[in-house]
């Protein structure tokens, strides 16, 4: 698989990354962050309007690009290393969702609006134990009177919960299977609540549904694919963001090493500064190429996707928290304060290692699923 990029690719990394340097400097992110997490409007909407990002993925039939994952996942690093508030990659993902029923009704219905960006979705999978695989899964589906499913249970650390319209929660049939729903998330059956977070970049939430009116993505026979399906492509979009904050903190720690000064030479010089950002480097660049090898494979649309996507989480989740300490530890005390910004991205850092699953957690599924 090539990783060379086309010309194409170029622009459209080009132009997110200007649009985020101008529209996401650190100002700009710690006055989201003071505010609650929710994003700017008219960045939102610029975003939306102006350059398509949250329907890029979404094939042009429903109001979207129809680009490619990898694609986005360009998009998705650029982000990343400009610590972008706003649910971009929330809505991408339950757009991702949503993209694998065969329900052309819901589609129609839900994809236009999460592809202009009138619509904001997120996946709220995790249980109150803290675990994001299908068999933990303890809300509980029922048919509903007259019709439907009704979906009873909580879902935590739901990112971006508190300014989501939709959720794809997963849920256990009576039959035993779990599947994905769609909720709308102003029905009055749903009660979310804003939790307090590490990383104040990215909202987080508590999810109740109690007797919520509710839509399956798939049947019981393939929700559970479906599921699989959904958590590999949040996994791999979070990896291509951890790729954009670990390379903006080696070039953080890079240029800082530089011009800091030390018995009459700059810290840079020293063998023990070198061998950090050596590391640093490798860290960044091979997270990098499992990243785009995972969008890759999940364009490619094989069963290798699952596994593809296990490894890009649990290494990149990894890298990114040793790059991030690495860059505060090369500041040194400055590196501590609350005014340099090294801490905003070692605090995204460690909680993106956690979302859809940590590295611990995706090693033993990467075992699972080779067979180990």
């Amino acid at each position: 698989m090539s990783f060379t990029l086309t010309e194409e690719q170029h622009e459209l990394t080009g132009a997110a990354a200007a649009f985020f340097d101008k529209r996401s400097p650190e100002t700009e992110v710690r006055r989201l962050m003071a505010e609650g997490g929710a994003a700017d409007p008219a960045v939102w909407s610029q975003m939306a309007g102006q350059l398509g990002l949250p329907g890029l993925i979404v094939p042009e039939a429903y109001g979207g690009g129809g680009f490619r994952f990898l694609d986005f996942a360009l998009v998705a690093e650029r982000a990343g290393a400009a610590l972008l508030v706003a649910p971009l990659v929330s809505t991408v993902a339950a757009a991702g969702a949503v993209m694998l029923s065969e329900d052309d009704e819901l589609k129609t219905q839900y994809l236009p609006g999460l592809a202009s960006g009138d619509c904001i979705g997120t996946l709220a999978i995790a249980e109150q134990s803290g675990s994001w695989g299908a068999s933990a899964a303890e809300v509980t589906a029922e048919a509903g009177v007259g019709g439907g499913v009704r979906l009873t249970g909580v879902k935590m650390y739901v990112v971006d919960g508190q300014h989501a319209d939709i959720l794809i929660t997963s849920a256990r049939s009576p039959l035993g299977t779990v599947n994905l729903y769609v909720v709308e998330a102003n029905s009055p059956e749903v009660t979310v609540t804003a939790l307090s977070t590490l990383d104040m970049t990215r909202p987080q939430a508590r999810v109740e549904l109690a007797s919520a009116p509710a839509r399956p993505l798939a049947g019981d026979a393939d929700g559970e694919a479906v599921f699989e399906r959904a958590m590999a492509i949040a996994a791999i979009l979070v990896a291509a963001e951890q790729v954009g904050g670990a390379q903006r903190c080696l070039d953080m720690a890079v240029e800082y090493a530089k011009v800091r000064i030390q018995f009459g030479r700059p810290i840079g010089s020293f063998q023990a500064i070198k061998h950090k950002c050596a590391d640093m480097l490798v860290d960044v660049e091979s997270a990098r190429s499992a990243a785009y090898y995972a969008a890759g494979v999940l364009d490619d649309g094989n069963d290798e996707a699952l596994v593809a996507a296990a490894l890009a989480k649990a290494h990149c989740s990894a890298a990114y928290t040793r790059v991030a300490g690495e860059n505060i530890q090369i500041h040194g005390g400055i590196g501590f304060t609350w005014e340099h910004p090294a801490h905003l991205y070692f605090k995204r850092a460690k909680t993106s290692e956690i979302l859809f699953g940590d590295p611990a957690w995706q090693r033993e599924r990467l075992a699972a699923l080779v067979g180990i």
